[in-house]
């Protein structure tokens, strides 16, 4: 796979990455986040579902995947995700990201009753 050239967006430089000898949970995260904050959420929801097949206890893909759902709409989605997240958190011992997912879908919960 070719490099994006040098003035290429983040999101352009990220893709070119992708099938490389880079290719990983990492990268589809650090993908998944770049289009989050470009704006682009249901594309960062695939890239998150991709960086957890690479890597299942990825707390913090987990976390973006819950956020990105939410942000297109599908809070029951939203919901699950938090839940795997923060059991894939506690499994890692990753008590913050676990405790932040916590409050989000504690959020989420309130506003669906």
């Amino acid at each position: 796979m070719t490099e994006a050239p040098a003035g290429a967006s983040l999101v352009q430089r990220l893709t070119a990455q992708i099938d490389s000898p880079r290719d990983g949970a990492l990268l589809r995260y650090s993908l998944a986040s770049a289009l989050a904050s470009a704006g682009k959420p249901a594309a960062a929801v695939e890239r998150c579902r991709e960086a957890l097949r690479f890597d299942p206890r990825y707390s913090a893909a987990w976390k973006l995947l819950g956020r990105s759902l939410a942000e297109v709409g599908d809070s029951s989605g939203a919901m699950q995700a938090y839940r795997d997240g923060i059991a894939a958190a506690a499994a890692r011992g990753d008590r913050q990201a676990e405790k932040e997912m916590r409050v989000f879908l504690q959020r989420l919960q309130k506003a669906a009753d």
